[in-house]
């Protein structure tokens, strides 16, 4: 059974920083493409950023580049998300997934499994 748990949620300042982490088990880690993804109230979901199984080659939505970084530790079966100057419309709840077509970096994966979602509020 293929669980992922999203962590580090939280209420922040504009400006400020979260790091959000998802914990994988019950698949093999680094075979699979990562991913984050983020819904805002009224909105529909969105995509964040991915990174390859291996962790080589990151790919993000192309308003967020240079703010949020992704990362993985294979060792650890984790995938994060930097998140720096924040905003308000950065609100919303993020959630990772899993990807088995993780290979080519330069489109958007379908992704075979969903964490619950983290909650991020940025108020100013």
């Amino acid at each position: 059974q293929v669980q992922l748990i999203a962590s580090g949620g939280g209420l922040v300042q504009v400006g400020g920083s979260l790091r959000l982490s998802c914990a994988a088990s019950g698949l093999t880690f680094s075979a699979y493409g990562m991913g984050w993804f983020r819904r805002a109230p009224g909105k529909e979901r969105e995509f964040v950023a991915q990174i390859t199984g291996s962790g080589d080659s990151t790919m993000y939505a192309g308003s967020l580049k240079g703010r949020f970084a992704i990362s993985r530790d294979n060792a650890k079966n984790t995938v994060n998300l930097q998140m720096n100057s924040l905003k308000t419309e950065d609100t919303a709840t993020y959630f990772c997934a899993a990807s088995r077509a993780g290979g080519r970096i330069d489109y958007i994966w379908p992704y075979d499994y969903w964490g619950q979602g983290t909650q991020v509020t940025v108020s100013s």
